[in-house]
């Protein structure tokens, strides 16, 4: 119950959704006064949240960057949280815009930095199919020359709260001993970093694929694009969930 209602309250907080819902009222309110208002919100919305200044600015405050790791050290296992690749129709996967996650954990075992990589994700739909994204990552890591031994997998979680819980047990079972990498996109970061250390797991954060980037302020940043309204969804998800999974504890 928890993982649905979960669910629908960030389809029901998607920005997105917002603009659409006041961009209705305005077509269909039978007074003009309503009408009017309606169509102001949405606009004002689409304004503020379509503009790259301001969620870069904000992303650069939530997001949270790579942690001190020791160059000179060999870390037992990186865990790389799911949520990179999707289902394809043919139920097989295919790699998504946050496939920074498997390219970093990829460096990080070629170079030998990690002895393990632990895949955790399976299927994150409401009515999931036979899709289990870890197990269709290990077959790409495989088809990399990365040793079957190397890679353990966790098929069943389906979000942050049983990533930790299920992948506890895994490195319990393989005796790898912490700290370990957490492997995340740096907008994810933050409630991974918070429901891992409240499962008593010790992790050090390794960020990837930062939306806002690292640059500096650029005149790009003041020009309104639609593709921003998508990513303020992202940060939203990001805020429900952490306050989901605070409340919960």
């Amino acid at each position: 119950m928890f993982f649905i209602l979960s669910k629908v309250l960030i389809f029901l907080l998607n920005p997105l959704l917002w603009i659409l819902i006041g961009l209705s009222i305005a077509l269909v309110a039978s007074r003009k006064k309503i009408r009017k208002i309606a169509l102001s919100i949405s606009l004002g919305l689409f304004t503020l949240l379509s503009n790259p200044l301001l969620l870069n600015q904000f992303a650069r405050q939530w997001d949270v960057n790579t942690g001190v790791v020791d160059k000179s050290k060999v870390y037992s296992c990186a865990i790389v949280l799911g949520g990179f690749s999707s289902e394809a129709e043919n139920g097989q996967g295919f790699f998504n815009a946050s496939a920074d996650r498997f390219i970093q954990a990829l460096k990080l075992k070629s170079t030998g930095r990690v002895s393990h990589l632990l895949i955790t994700g399976g299927n994150s739909e409401i009515i999931p199919g036979k899709f289990r994204e870890s197990i269709w990552v290990k077959d790409e890591l495989k088809a990399l020359n990365i040793p079957d031994s190397s890679i353990l997998i966790e098929p069943d979680s389906r979000n942050t709260l049983e990533n930790a819980r299920f992948a506890k047990r895994l490195l319990e079972r393989n005796d790898l001993k912490p700290p370990y990498l957490l492997i995340t996109s740096a907008f994810h970061m933050r409630r991974s970093l918070y429901t891992f250390h409240k499962a008593d797991i010790q992790v050090i954060p390794y960020s990837s694929n930062y939306i806002a980037g690292k640059s500096s302020i650029s005149l790009d940043d003041f020009i309104p694009r639609a593709e921003i309204l998508n990513n303020w969804g992202v940060y939203f998800k990001e805020l429900i969930g952490f306050g989901i999974y605070y409340v919960k504890g």
